[in-house]
């Protein structure tokens, strides 16, 4: 018989805890608050009082219903008080040892049959649950900041935990309007574990100065949607935070993605904590603020006042393929002529029938005048001879992912376009400085990476080789400006930056479904709903393609021999076996009935 929930405790007030008792307080629940004393206890009352002011505020309950809620609230400095809970929730700071004491306690104090559960985000519940004389009625349930607003809840359960006990929490957790995922007890559980090699790969790339904190995080924002970049979460989380997280997941795994990086133990020392110290990774306008203030970084995608830029008004496009036509759309959008090459005159034709297509869509949506895809229209021409670009002032190639192929048509370019003339590569995992010593012109060579729909995403990584010349960069970065991109900089490396942050993660992703941790529903939808993320990990991988992911994790893995970005064996299976996600119908995921 299920357990029901009418009494619940909460240890520990601080913004997680006093978010967990507004969350039972709006189920209807009677909820017993537990702080050290008076003064922590007043303060968790603020934050209750606050959050419900700030909801009559916005019209999303009555002040009749604010007050009902809190009358439902009593808060002690006794854990004594907890006695006729069904269920409690330790929410402390995470120390093991101080954990391991209130549970110690609390076991002493409640009925037998009361589950006790904690709130760790990343320490193991085993080691709580042995603790206690109950080992199998000990689980954890990790809510999420801010808890009232926030879905996802991770159920943790232990090997010795009951499973009827699982079962009552997922239902109670699902009663409150929350979204429960059944895990085992590992480091980090599922989003943390995920997130926060993402977040510590950041921090490494920032630290190497191999781009700015504003372009790391524009590119995960504006190239995967991302609601925040990892720099600026990083602050909001609190850099001590995301050690004490990172150091215990090093602590199981051994992994070296999970390290914390120096520069976390340098800025903690520093007293550089984020947001509430009011300097992170960003300076802030006060301790808790969220709005940022200059402080004298100047982040590298601004065009350089001392370079003079060169003159690009027309420009080659290499390539008839799906890339190659949104960059062919957006430059004629923003006022360039722009020649496209393809290999044969069908292959002309259907590029510019796609481009008319596009265009005709945007017109029939009401986004473009009849007039405006004319012009459009009129700016562009097709050719089949690469001689057509001799007089063009930036060419971008856009043909096959296949390193002797743009080889030998940088070499053709060398010889065709005019001294001058930009050469730009859009590959997104190729060495650019291998485009560039094809040709006897390095210093204008330049990787101009767009991202798939070009028309519609906002982001270009624009990647200097180590013989990039500077008046190249900045030209390119205004040519960014000019096509209403956001441009990022970066060096030749494997990945660049979006890639490099975005694929390990991927990755480690493969890696959890593949020990049986959780399933891809799970792992999706914790990452979806835990962190915001506009597609959960397999989703994203069927829609990029297993063959297309598997060879961009084989060339950051070649590059940086970090043995943590080896690819996971169940994604060179699947890739070997066919299923390549939703271009052959089948992935993670089976399509074809869908």
């Amino acid at each position: 018989m299920a357990r029901e929930f009418r009494t619940v405790g909460v240890v520990g007030l601080g913004t997680m805890g006093a978010g967990i008792v507004e969350v039972f307080a709006r189920g209807g629940l009677q909820v017993v608050a537990v702080e050290v004393d008076e003064e922590a206890g007043q303060r968790g009352r603020s934050h209750l009082e606050a959050s419900t002011g700030r909801a009559v505020s916005r019209g999303k309950m009555t002040q009749e219903q604010a007050d009902e809620l809190l009358g439902r609230i009593t808060i002690s400095t006794s854990l004594s008080a907890l006695a006729d809970a069904a269920l409690v929730v330790e929410a402390i700071p995470e120390s093991l040892e101080a954990k391991a004491t209130v549970f110690a306690e609390v076991d002493g104090i409640v009925g037998e049959d009361t589950i006790l559960c904690s709130n760790t985000s990343s320490l193991s519940v085993t080691e709580l649950a042995v603790r206690t004389k109950r080992p199998g009625k000990v689980v954890g349930m990790h809510f999420f900041n801010p808890a009232p607003v926030q879905k996802l809840v991770e159920v943790v359960r232990t090997v010795v935990t009951e499973p009827d006990v699982i079962e009552d929490v997922q239902r109670f957790a699902d009663s409150l309007g929350k979204v429960p995922v059944v895990i085992g007890d590992r480091a980090g559980f599922i989003a943390n574990a995920l997130l926060f090699g993402y977040l510590n790969h950041a921090a490494k790339m920032y630290a190497e100065r191999y781009a700015t904190r504003e372009d790391i995080d524009a590119g995960m924002r504006y190239g995967c949607g991302y609601p925040m970049g990892p720099l600026a979460l990083l602050d909001l989380i609190g850099l001590d935070t995301a050690y004490e997280i990172l150091e215990t997941m090093y602590g199981e795994s051994r992994n070296l993605l999970h390290a914390p990086n120096p520069v976390f133990k340098q800025m903690i020392t520093a007293g550089l904590l984020g947001r509430k110290s009011g300097r992170g990774f960003y300076t802030y306008e006060a301790p808790h603020s969220s709005t940022v203030v200059a402080d004298g970084e100047t982040p590298a995608s601004s065009v350089p006042d001392d370079v003079t830029l060169r003159d690009v008004s027309r420009v080659g496009v290499v390539g008839t393929g799906t890339m190659a036509c949104g960059i062919v759309e957006v430059f004629a959008k923003a006022g360039y002529d722009v020649v496209v090459r393809g290999r044969s005159d069908s292959k002309v034709e259907g590029a510019i029938g796609a481009i008319r297509k596009s265009l005709d869509k945007s017109v029939a949506r009401g986004r473009l005048e009849e007039s405006d895809r004319d012009a459009i229209l009129a700016r562009v021409s097709g050719t089949t001879a690469l001689e057509d670009f001799a007089d063009v002032d930036l060419v971008v190639e856009a043909v096959a992912e296949e390193l002797d192929v743009k080889r030998a048509m940088f070499g053709a370019l060398d010889d065709i376009c005019k001294p001058g003339a930009i050469l730009a590569t859009t590959t997104s995992s190729l060495p650019v400085v291998e485009c560039a010593a094809a040709t006897q012109r390095p210093g204008d060579v330049i990787g101009m990476h767009f991202f798939n729909p070009a028309p519609a995403m906002k982001l270009v990584e624009v990647v200097s080789t180590i013989g990039t010349s500077r008046d190249v960069a900045a030209t390119i970065l205004q040519v960014c400006h000019k096509l209403k991109k956001v441009p990022v900089s970066c060096g030749d490396r494997a990945g660049f930056i979006v890639n490099a942050l975005l694929f390990p993660y991927l990755n480690d992703a493969v890696k959890m479904l593949e020990a049986h941790y959780a399933t891809a529903d799970d792992i999706d939808s914790a990452m979806k709903t835990g962190c915001a993320l506009p597609m959960g990990p397999f989703e994203l991988l069927d829609v990029v393609g297993l063959d297309v992911s598997l060879a961009i994790e084989r060339s950051l893995h070649g590059e940086f021999r970090q043995p943590g970005f080896a690819p996971a064996p169940l994604l060179e299976h699947l890739v070997t076996a066919g299923r390549l996600g939703r271009k052959t119908g089948h992935g993670f995921r089976d399509y074809t009935s869908r």
